[in-house]
């Protein structure tokens, strides 16, 4: 199944092993790049092993592309390690690490000073803002967000953000990347949420609220949406397929950002993700997947 077509990006750098990060680099392997997938944890690592095993077989039955994949072969092009000086040599970064400020800001304060200069940084998120982002880096112009979907690698489209700082070049770059990816890019500006989880995520939010106040089951909620608008999956299907907690965390970076009481997390879905209801990663969240 090796790719007979010459890549730009040999190696590409994936920062957090979770659901986006499994997600990403598994992508990027299937099309013949080599991963280096960085993760604090030896456990999530192994976790991450598993997962794209499971991933790349799921790929297997479900692709649309006539794209042959190998397990072995996919695996063998991932570096597993705990080691961000394994960064040093990759030729773009993408991360993904989990929807908070603290934890993003410190991974790249790390990678900053590990990284060639002229490597750039494509930060995967729901709602942070890629500028902020920048801000904490020397290249805050090769900073740009890619807003990937789960899961990757059956998404043909990312939305791509443009920081304040973020160069023309940078974009193309980022573009090129999503090109190798198989993958078409939508840029839009970096506001708060981007275009597709401020509509999201406001959406899922309110769906709780239905729930919280009885006016209709989880199930129903999301049999209206299939139903009638003929949607794939209904939000809270697609809340829990994201991930509760990672919900929650967007909900409060856009409560926080615009001030707006529109954006106020629903009561039930703090309950839920304090109560470790964080969907299917979790086992359990609207619905039970034990």
């Amino acid at each position: 199944m090796a790719p007979t077509r010459t890549l730009e990006f040999t190696s590409v750098g994936v920062v957090g092993a979770g659901v986006m990060g499994v997600g990403v680099a598994q992508d990027l392997a299937q099309t013949g790049h080599h991963v280096v997938l960085v993760d604090i944890s030896d456990n999530v690592l192994e976790r991450a092993r598993k997962e794209i095993r499971n991933g790349v077989r799921a790929f297997a039955l479900f692709g649309k592309s006539a794209q042959k994949v190998d397990v072995k072969e996919v695996l063998k092009r991932i570096t597993f390690t705990t080691d961000y000086a394994r960064l040093s040599d990759v030729d773009f970064v993408i991360e993904n690490v989990t929807e908070k400020w603290p934890i993003k800001k410190e991974v790249y304060e790390r990678i900053d000073p590990i990284c060639r200069p002229e490597v750039v940084f494509a930060v995967d998120t729901s709602a942070i803002s890629i500028t902020r982002v920048a801000s904490v880096t020397k290249r805050p112009s090769q900073v740009l967000g890619m807003h990937f979907m789960n899961p990757v690698p059956l998404k043909p489209m990312v939305e791509v953000i443009r920081g304040f700082h973020t160069t023309p070049e940078t974009i193309d770059t980022g573009k090129r990347l999503l090109a190798e990816m198989n993958k078409a890019a939508v840029v839009v500006e970096d506001v708060p949420g981007f275009v597709s989880n401020r509509v999201l995520m406001l959406t899922i939010n309110e769906a709780v609220f239905l729930v919280q106040d009885r006016v209709a089951s989880a199930a129903d909620v999301d049999k209206i949406f299939k139903g009638c608008f003929e949607h794939k999956m209904g939000p809270l299907e697609t809340a829990d397929l994201i991930g509760l907690d990672t919900i929650l965390y967007s909900i409060e970076v856009l409560y926080e950002s615009f001030n707006d009481d529109k954006y106020r997390p629903c009561p039930l879905l703090k309950k839920m993700v304090d109560a470790g209801l964080h969907g299917r990663k979790s086992g359990r969240g609207f619905y039970d997947y034990s």
